[in-house]
Formats: C-alpha cells, sequence, structure tokens
C-alpha cells in the first residue's frame, strides 16, 4: 500500500491519476490532493476518496472547501506555503507532481528535499532548475520517476542497463495537428485549431505546447537533467502514430523502444507503482491495426519553438527557465486570441534576448527573478501585439 499525495488533482494528470488509484484500491490511498481553484471538483474528489487533506492554493476558495468538507474529517488548508508543507509528511510516500508550469516547481522541491519519491509529470520543474533539483535529490536519496510519455520509455528502456553505455535518446514526437503545415498555414490558425490534438487527450496547455513542438524541446532539457545527458545526446524524430514512446540507442548501435497506445494512465500507473509492474484491462496495441509505423525529420525550421528551446539547453544557465516563462505567457495569451501561432516563437526569442542571462543560478531565487522578469517582458510583447491588431 502507498499513501499518495497528488499535486494537481484536478487537472488531466492528476484526474488520470485517480482512475488508477481506483482501479488498485488495495494498492494505493491518497492521502492528500491539491487544486488551484477548481473547488468543485477538488471537493467531489475529497468526498469519493477521502484523504487526509487537501490544499486549495486559491485562498478565495479555502471557506468553500473548508465548508464542504466539514462533516468528512477531512483537513484542509489554503496557499503555497501549505503545499510545501504536506508533502513533507512522514504519512505520504509518493508524491505525484502534477501541477502546471513553474507553479509546481517549490512544491517538488520540498518533496525532494524530503527525501520523498517523486512521480515526476511537471517538466517545467526539470526545465527551470534540473541542475538544483538533481543536486538535490542526489543530496537527500530521493527517487524521481517520470510521468511523461517519453521519459518514462526511456526509463523503462534503461532498466537494467549500464547509463555510461548510451549513445543517445530518440524522443519521438506525434507532429501535434499541424504536421507537415508551413508558415502561410499557421499564420491564420486559431487556439480552437490548434487545440485539436490527433492522438492524446491532455491539458489546453500542453495540447499548444504540442502543436507548436514547445512540448518536445522541454522534454529535451527534461531528458537532459533527469537522465544526465549530454545535449548532443538527445534526438528528436517525428513519429505521428504514437505508438513509440521513445527509444534508447546504446554505443553498440542497438536500440531499445518503449511501445503502447497513447493512453497518460500507462505511465502515470507505471511510475505511482515502480518498481512493480501491475495488472489492468486497458486496450492493447494491436499490430494489426498499424500496417505501418512511420517516422520523419522534425521540421525545425517551420517550428521554430523546437530549435529556440535547443539553443536554450546548449546555452544553459538562466536560459532555460526563461524560454519557460515566456512560453507559459505566450501560450496564455495564445488560448486567449491575442497573439498569432507564429508569433509565439518570435516573442519568446525576443525574450530571451531581453532577460539577462545567468550562466550560473547561484539559488533558487535566482531562478524565480528570472522568472519573474522573462513574464513581465512577454507581457509586454502579447500587449503590443494585440494593441496592433487594431
Amino acid at each position: 500500500m502507498k499513501r499518495l499525495a497528488i499535486l494537481g488533482s484536478t487537472g488531466s494528470i492528476g484526474t488520470q491519476a485517480l482512475e488508477v488509484v481506483a482501479a488498485n484500491p488495495s494498492l494505493f490511498e491518497v492521502e492528500i490532493l491539491s487544486a488551484h481553484s477548481n473547488s468543485a471538483l477538488l471537493i467531489e474528489q475529497a468526498r469519493r476518496f477521502k484523504p487526509n487533506a487537501v490544499v486549495v492554493t486559491d485562498e478565495s476558495r479555502y471557506n468553500e472547501v473548508k465548508e464542504a468538507l466539514v462533516m468528512q474529517q477531512i483537513k484542509v488548508f489554503t496557499g503555497e506555503a501549505a503545499l510545501t508543507d504536506v508533502v513533507t509528511w512522514d504519512s505520504v510516500d509518493v508524491v505525484l507532481g502534477a501541477i502546471v508550469g513553474f507553479a509546481g516547481l517549490s512544491s517538488t522541491l520540498a518533496a525532494v528535499a524530503a527525501g520523498k519519491r517523486v512521480a515526476l509529470a511537471n517538466k517545467e520543474t526539470l526545465v527551470v532548475a534540473g541542475e538544483l533539483v538533481m543536486k538535490l535529490a542526489a543530496e537527500k536519496g530521493a527517487t524521481i520517476i517520470p510521468v511523461d510519455s517519453e521519459h518514462s520509455a526511456i526509463f523503462q528502456c534503461l532498466v537494467g542497463e549500464d547509463m555510461s553505455r548510451i549513445e543517445k535518446v530518440i524522443l519521438t514526437a506525434s507532429g501535434g495537428p499541424f504536421l507537415g503545415r508551413k508558415p502561410n498555414y499557421l499564420v491564420n490558425v486559431k487556439a480552437s485549431h490548434a487545440l485539436q490534438h490527433p492522438n492524446w487527450s491532455m491539458g489546453a496547455k500542453i495540447t499548444i505546447d504540442s502543436a507548436t513542438l514547445m512540448n518536445k524541446g522541454l522534454e529535451m532539457i527534461e531528458a537532459k537533467w533527469l537522465f544526465g545527458l549530454r545535449d548532443d545526446q538527445i534526438d528528436v524524430i517525428v513519429h505521428p502514430q504514437s505508438v513509440i514512446h521513445s527509444m534508447v540507442q546504446f554505443i553498440d548501435g542497438s536500440i531499445k523502444a518503449q511501445m503502447g497506445l497513447p493512453d497518460m494512465k500507462l505511465p502515470i500507473q507505471y511510475a505511482l507503482a515502480w518498481p512493480y509492474r501491475i495488472e489492468n484491462d486497458w486496450k492493447r496495441v494491436d499490430f494489426r491495426d498499424y500496417a505501418k509505423l512511420t517516422f520523419e525529420p522534425a521540421d525545425y525550421k517551420t517550428f521554430r519553438n523546437l530549435a529556440i528551446a535547443r539553443e536554450a539547453m546548449e546555452r544553459g544557465g538562466n536560459a532555460p527557465c526563461v524560454l519557460n516563462a515566456a512560453n507559459e505567457v505566450l501560450v496564455n495569451a495564445f488560448l486567449q486570441n491575442k497573439v498569432g501561432f507564429l508569433e509565439m516563437s518570435d516573442m519568446i526569442e525576443k525574450t530571451l534576448e531581453s532577460v539577462p542571462f545567468i550562466e550560473h543560478p547561484a539559488s533558487l531565487e535566482d531562478y524565480h527573478n528570472s522568472d519573474a522578469e522573462a513574464r513581465r517582458y512577454a507581457l509586454e510583447y502579447a500587449k503590443k501585439s494585440q494593441l496592433s491588431m487594431y
């Protein structure tokens, strides 16, 4: 029996994790649930799974959640400080970090500092502060198990292998809804088009990142820190069927691939149950349904976010932090139809040029400052773009 803290329980990953829990009541017990502002769903989840405590980080929702759960004898807390506290409780065995974006960094760091096992779905934690997080994990004996399907695939391929024998890892990308499209098409697309992913059911932010290929750029940076790789050991290939989730090539030329249907419950279940595999009744891959598994190079020229992310990874320092912050702001603006699809890349580049480069951030405060400054610049560029529309 593992006692879980599910951070971001009302999001796409969090709700699917609770499906895994519900299917395996003898293996998992919910200790903590957290959400930002979706109080209605948080209350519903708390009544069903009866955790020891819930945290609603939007303080304006505290009284509503508190009153709704008063008869359930469930502790209710609010604010970011409460979130970083509950993950350190002795009653928590595994922390699922599923809060989207930079907002998930502090709670993940707190869990790592407490030596917890962290099932990490928040790739931005390692994008923003990968060196800091992995160093702390080594010092505190924390275990980080990736939940992203690509990193879960690499993790599974590396079980029993000598890490020094890796030649490269190959991250697969579906290509998103605009695979094969050129700039003259992309200049006119709206959020409603970009949210129509052909294979995966995900939250809005990650779906837009998939459409721009920024998601794959962030995954390159995450892989670098998670597996201790050099920049030149990380490759991206487009695989439209999303059956092969990623691959590892070894120094003898052999390649391992992890395969499965595009369903996030599988990597979630693997991360929560690790090092064991547990049964389920989900649909299996039937290769008779796939006449071909195809691959093609990623289009770095059209989908410039991928190239910008690689440059930020190679530059290092606070550049990935700035990249991530600018992207979060501009994806939000795009979802509100305030900036264009291709404009996002232009503005991310401008933000990277505007924020002072720090080669060796000395503390978490440096990352927070870089994040805040990048958001200010990105917001300015987004506002200028919106004004130019009228």
